[in-house]
């Protein structure tokens, strides 16, 4: 069973920048696929990005497409959302997750561990 962590989350201002870490524990993510969803209040839990186990491929929502970038660093266990030019409605609970397939997939069923979640606030 894969353990995953979020930090990296807080409040930024509209048109700053943060970086999500999601580091693993208890299993080596190398073969596995990621990806990263959120959920704003009242709102359903969302795709956001996802990684092939590799990074070779990559996959966004069109709202965050040429803003966010995911990769994968295998040495370390561990995977990332970069996040730039942050937009008030981005403000949610990000969660990472993982996949033992190692192909990328923007739906959360296909993702078996999931961190808890971190807190993203972008104020305008």
């Amino acid at each position: 069973q894969v353990q995953l962590v979020e930090s990296g989350g807080g409040l930024v201002q509209a048109g700053g920048s943060l970086r999500l870490s999601c580091a693993a524990s208890g299993r080596s993510i190398t073969n596995y696929g990621g990806g990263w969803f959120r959920q704003a209040p009242g709102k359903e839990r969302e795709f956001v990005t996802a990684i092939s186990w590799s990074g070779a491929l990559t996959a966004y929502a069109d709202s965050v497409k040429g803003r966010f970038t995911i990769s994968k660093d295998n040495t370390k266990n561990t995977m990332y959302l970069q996040m730039r030019s942050l937009r008030p409605e981005d403000t949610a609970v990000y969660y990472c997750a993982v996949s033992p397939n190692g192909s990328y997939n923007t739906q959360a069923k296909a993702y078996s561990s999931w961190g808890q979640g971190t807190q993203v606030t972008v104020s305008s």
